[in-house]
């Protein structure tokens, strides 16, 4: 699997012409967070590409845009962040917004708000109207790991660096994990 220890690559685009990639090794940069660059297959969907990166599932960052409904015509969308191997709890993203329908964005939309195709969105918002919120599960390990908006390229990121971020721009660090629901304990039939 190869690595690079990175700073900002060194590819010619406009960084504020909405290359999401760009933009974010730019802002990372910025503030000197820690971060590697790891090339690997096109891939997007989380239990394959945590394989192709070398990680557990819930070391990966999932990240899925949510629309939630406040009012006849208002709604609110949020880049909901929880661990590789949880679901985002519709139910309680919903009543953390106080509104009165939850789903998740269209492909569309999802892409319009993170500036990036399904599967690499990344764990930041660029857009005013898509408000962040992180699971606190997602902060348990030393580093995160998340499509870095291509197929073909991910970042390991310093936990630390995405907190300081988080708590930097008034992201919220809630639980949005829907919590796994737990086997029945066996029964001894002998008993």
């Amino acid at each position: 699997m190869p690595q690079q220890f990175a700073s900002a690559p060194q590819e010619s685009a406009d960084v504020t012409g909405g290359d999401a990639y760009l933009r974010l090794v730019s802002l990372l940069d910025e503030h000197g967070a820690r971060y590697r660059v790891v090339d690997h297959a096109p891939e997007g969907r989380t239990e394959e590409v945590s394989a192709l990166r070398g990680h557990p599932v819930s070391q990966g960052a999932k990240c899925l845009v949510v629309m939630v409904k406040t009012g006849k015509r208002t709604k609110r969308y949020f880049l909901a962040v929880v661990p590789g191997d949880a679901r985002v709890d519709l139910p309680g993203l919903k009543a953390l917004a106080e509104g009165s329908y939850v789903s998740f964005a269209s492909a569309d939309r999802a892409e319009e708000l993170s500036g990036s195709v399904s599967g690499t969105i990344l764990p930041f918002s660029f857009h005013p109207d898509l408000e962040l919120v992180v699971d606190p599960g997602v902060l348990e390990h030393e580093e995160i790991f998340f499509n870095a908006a291509r197929l073909d390229r991910s970042l390991a990121l310093d936990t630390r660096d995405y907190r300081d971020h988080l708590l930097r721009v008034g992201a919220r660090i809630h639980p949005v994990a829907a919590q796994p629901s737990r086997p029945e304990p066996a029964v001894d039939a002998e008993a």
